[in-house]
Order: C-alpha cells, then sequence, then structure tokens
C-alpha cells in the first residue's frame, strides 16, 4: 500500500517554468484526501521550497541539499543533518579555485555565491525560468569563498556550475579524487557534492524508518544522477521523459514530461493509487 510519494522539484514536479501543474496540483489533493504524503526531495534548501508545496496539507517532511536534510516543515526543525567537513571543502576549492566555476555553499537556511563569480550564473545556457529561479533562492556575498565557507554555521553540499567541457571534467576529477564526497548533477552545466552518507537515497531510507514506513510503500520520481539514489531504494522507481538516460535506466518505470505533469498522470492512472476507481 502506498504511503509516501517522494518526488524531486525541477523538471520532475514543477514545469521548466517553475510552477505547479493544475493536474499536480489536484494530485497533492488527492493524496492528502486517501492519507498518502509528499516529500519533496531535491538538491534544494529548504528555504527554496515552492510556498504552494510547503503549505499543501499533504506534505509535512521534506528532504533537501540532495538528502543532507531531513526537515519537518510544520515545526521547522531538522530532524537529520549531514554536514561536510570545512578543511576538505577548502582543500577542494584551493584545486579547482582558477576555473571558470561557482562554489555555491548550501549552508545554514540558504545558498551563497561569491560576488566574483556571480557572473557565470548569467552565463550559462539555461532557460531563463531556471536563471531567475536560481538568482532568487541565492544570496549573492561580498566575502571570498574561502571567507564564506568558515563564516557559515552548517554546510550541507556544494553546487558547482560550470561554462565549459574542460572545466567540468577538471572538477570531477577533483571530486572524484576525494573519497569522502559524492558526486551528481542535476542540470545540464552543473555539478554538486555532499559528504558521503547524504544523498536522495540516504535519506529517503531515513526518513522512512522515522515514520515506521517500508521502502517497499514508497514510490519516488526524479529526472537527474542525484535521483538516482532514492530511484533504485523506493519499491517503485519513476524516471520522467525528459529525465537524463542514466535517471531512465535507473527506474523502475518512465512516465510523462515534467511539462505533461508526469508525476500526477502516473499516480493516476487506472488502477494506480490516485486513480478514480481505487
Amino acid at each position: 500500500m502506498l504511503k509516501l510519494v517522494f518526488v524531486d522539484m525541477d523538471d520532475t514536479f514543477l514545469t521548466p517554468e517553475k510552477t505547479i501543474t493544475p493536474l499536480n496540483r489536484k494530485a497533492l489533493d488527492l493524496a492528502y484526501e486517501r492519507g498518502i504524503q509528499f516529500v519533496p526531495c531535491t538538491g534544494r534548501n529548504y528555504t527554496g521550497l515552492p510556498d504552494e508545496l510547503v503549505h499543501h496539507p499533504s506534505v509535512r517532511y521534506a528532504v533537501c541539499c540532495n538528502g543532507a536534510i531531513v526537515r519537518d516543515l510544520r515545526e521547522n526543525r531538522n530532524l537529520r543533518e549531514v554536514t561536510m567537513d570545512r578543511a576538505l571543502l577548502h582543500d577542494l576549492w584551493h584545486q579547482i579555485e582558477g576555473l571558470e566555476i561557482t562554489f555555491d555553499l548550501f549552508a545554514d537556511n540558504g545558498v551563497f555565491t561569491a560576488r566574483d563569480r556571480w557572473h557565470i550564473i548569467d552565463e550559462m545556457d539555461i532557460p531563463e525560468g531556471t536563471r531567475a529561479m536560481l538568482r532568487r533562492v541565492r544570496v549573492r556575498c561580498n566575502q571570498s569563498t574561502d571567507e564564506m565557507i568558515d563564516s557559515v554555521h552548517s554546510i550541507y553540499r556544494v553546487n558547482i556550475f560550470y561554462l565549459t567541457e574542460q572545466d567540468c571534467l577538471a572538477v570531477r576529477r577533483a571530486i572524484e579524487a576525494r573519497p569522502q564526497l559524492t558526486l551528481a548533477s542535476s542540470f545540464s552545466c552543473n555539478l554538486e557534492t555532499t559528504q558521503v552518507g547524504a544523498d536522495k537515497g540516504a535519506g529517503l531510507t531515513w526518513l522512512c524508518d522515522y515514520l515506521g514506513v517500508s521502502p517497499k510503500d514508497v514510490i519516488a520520481f526524479g529526472d537527474s544522477s542525484n535521483d538516482i539514489p532514492m530511484l533504485r531504494v523506493a519499491g517503485d522507481g519513476v524516471a520522467m521523459a525528459n529525465a537524463f538516460p542514466e535517471c531512465r535506466a535507473a527506474a523502475d518505470h518512465t512516465t510523462t514530461s515534467c511539462e505533461d505533469s508526469g508525476v500526477a498522470r502516473y499516480l493516476m492512472r487506472e488502477g494506480a493509487p490516485l486513480s478514480a476507481r481505487v
């Protein structure tokens, strides 16, 4: 019996314009009526979650920062945190700081980008709706990246935007050389890392254990490589039609695109948990 639905945000539950479709909103309402909880499971920090989702009665918990945070949204507190080692981040940054990249810190209750790296967000080849969202959820800091690393309280995730494939390969090699770090991606021009033990699959597993729910009674939806761990541990892992090839390969099933309300269509199809005939 379905108990929880874990949904990635960008290009999964949200459209490229960062909106929730009317059919996905209907799925939220039906889930609440049937006692099924939706759990945002995202690379975003919890302050970047859409208000419409946070305040919906079917949503209480969220897995954020690629699994580094499990948060109770109603009680406004983190239930689980996996933080990153500052010395390790300084070491990583010093190896790659000569590249044209950002080094965005997902820390405390925000996302922080050094002012001298802000221009990269404006130069990336991404949809304007995505660019506007990235700018909206970030704080542009006057500090250097090293100063940012030392000034925040807890660091949960680092996002790195790049402009060239050469820089991408250099960053990838630097992260892979550090076994304490994970490596994933959610955009065509980013790499992201957390401390080992923090990924969406670990966040899903932890919350299921906390709530006394078997992962077999969970459906998870995603589109990117950072979604693969949760698709693999969920009872049913579903990739969007617009998903990266490696994400589709890891999924149990596929659905239609995020623009076509693929989450709702999968859950509301005939015989499915939110079907009118169930």
